[in-house]
């Protein structure tokens, strides 16, 4: 839509302001494309007040509404985690266990025959006897636990819902 029907539709409609509807009322009488856009303009605008539009009935409305409802419902919620994050975890974990075996058996004494012993350095454990107390234990079991029976009801309400479907 150009500046010059935007004008004109507000005009029609009585959007304007005194001075420009002065203003377009003198280029109406002046200039003919105003004119002719006018009449055209104003036309159109009489055409649209005759439709006479009906509503549909309400349960047409509620019907439609239950089909998206029940369409939205059948659809999984999608997981918002990123699979690169979850394969970089992986590969991390990976590395880290086969470095610790290129570790492990990179220490082993495969020259002495019998009882095999492993070299492996001495390193410093921090003295964590005093942060493991009985309640700390079981509060972690008890976190734990919780945290194994929702992974084990998440499974078991997939595969339920796999059946179903």
């Amino acid at each position: 839509m150009n500046d010059i029907e935007e004008k004109l539709w507000n005009y029609i409609d009585g959007h304007c302001t005194a001075e420009e509807e002065q203003l377009i009322s003198h280029l109406i009488d002046t200039n003919e494309m105003y004119k002719q856009m006018y009449t055209e303009l104003l036309r159109l605008n009489t055409e649209f007040k005759a439709i006479d539009l009906d509503e549909p009935s309400m349960a047409f409305t509620y019907n439609v509404m239950e089909a998206i409802r029940t369409e939205a419902a059948l659809k999984p919620l999608k997981s918002a985690v990123n699979k690169h994050i979850i394969w970089a975890i992986g590969a991390f974990f990976a590395v880290s266990i086969c470095a610790l075996l290129v570790l492990m058996l990179a220490s082993i004494n495969w020259q002495q025959t019998g009882h095999v012993a492993i070299n492996l350095p001495q390193f410093k454990m921090p003295p964590i006897q005093q942060y493991m107390s009985n309640n700390i234990m079981r509060g972690f079991l008890l976190f734990d636990m919780v945290l194994g029976l929702y992974v084990l009801d998440t499974y078991l309400r997939k595969k339920l819902n796999s059946k179903q479907q």
